[in-house]
């Protein structure tokens, strides 16, 4: 398929059939691939962290009720 350059613009190309305009560097694009799968696996990590936390408080929660029957007695 044959494209046309963007005047002004090496590194885009214009696709006649449709007239979008593409980013034909190959190297920005997979650097833009390498961004976002970091960005991907800090989110990921993120959200581990964030459940994680959230057992954690559940466990203590649990263990504060469980203290507070061995000092007082079942409710």
């Amino acid at each position: 398929m044959e494209k046309y350059t963007v005047e002004g613009h090496s590194d885009l190309a214009r696709n006649p059939q449709n007239g979008s305009i593409v980013n034909v560097n190959k190297i920005e694009y997979e650097q833009y691939l390498a961004r976002r799968e970091v960005k991907s696996e800090k989110t990921k990590k993120v959200q581990n962290l964030e459940d994680e936390l959230a057992s954690m408080k559940g466990d203590i929660d649990e263990i504060k009720l469980l203290l507070r029957e061995l000092l007082n007695g079942p409710r």
